[in-house]
């Protein structure tokens, strides 16, 4: 809240939705678009090369799928078809995800849902048109257009902008050791972040209250200016 953050809708939390997110794995269960997996992450490690977003499943499952059980995950059956979106501030975007990801995982050994899928179902509950996000997400929106398409969800637009990098070329986050934001700052922090993202805030909201960053912002707020690479900083 020190930075102005606030949602306006109703919290909702992803533990009281398991329900939702098993409905939607046994549906694309039932219908052939998901099987059972019992490789684990060392033995895909080993067979399989890295793509954009991570590695590609090899199909090892898929081609003698065993039976389901509490020692499997579940994954989607990928269709070997291009995926087509224009993505605001990338462009076109063409992804065959058979060659890119292979046949991903929508739920994991325990029953938790996997990022993917529990995404999807939660965008499609909460109506959500627009996506605007970081770059480093862009290789999975394909797989998400796929799990939309076969659980018959509308597709919101997508954004995708640089994300801010170390000098070593890594995402900022916890596991690359990066500072927390000083919440004493927040004001300036909005001001770099503002500026950041192509946005040309005076140098006056450095100082300004929150709201007024925000207020600022809202107002003159170019998503064509937002950097769409991501080159170190």
């Amino acid at each position: 809240m020190t930075h102005g953050f606030a949602w306006s809708g109703e919290v909702r939390y992803q533990s009281a939705g398991l329900a939702r997110y098993q409905e939607a794995a046994d549906r694309l269960l039932d219908n052939q678009q998901a099987y059972p997996c019992r490789c684990s992450r060392k033995t895909i490690k080993a067979k399989a090369r890295r793509g954009p977003a991570g590695y590609i499943y090899p199909g090892t499952c898929r081609r003698k799928t065993p039976a389901f059980s509490q020692s499997t995950s579940l994954r989607f059956r990928c269709r070997d078809s291009v995926i087509q979106f224009n993505d605001r501030r990338q462009g076109p975007i063409s992804s065959r995800i058979s060659d890119t990801l292979g046949d991903f995982v929508i739920q994991r050994r325990d029953r938790q849902p996997a990022y993917l899928l529990a995404t999807v179902v939660d965008d499609a509950l909460d109506g959500i048109t627009e996506v605007v996000r970081g770059r480093d997400l862009l290789a999975h929106t394909p797989a998400q257009i796929a799990l939309q398409e076969a659980l018959g969800l509308p597709t919101p637009g997508y954004l995708h902008t640089a994300v801010v990098m170390n000098p070593h070329g890594q995402k900022l986050s916890k596991q690359t050791g990066a500072a927390p934001l000083d919440g004493r700052r927040a004001s300036e922090n909005l001001w770099r972040a503002l500026r950041f993202l192509g946005q040309s805030p005076p140098t006056s909201l450095a100082q300004a209250p929150t709201s007024a960053c925000w207020e600022w912002a809202a107002e003159h707020w170019q998503a064509a200016r937002l950097p769409a690479g991501n080159d170190p900083v």
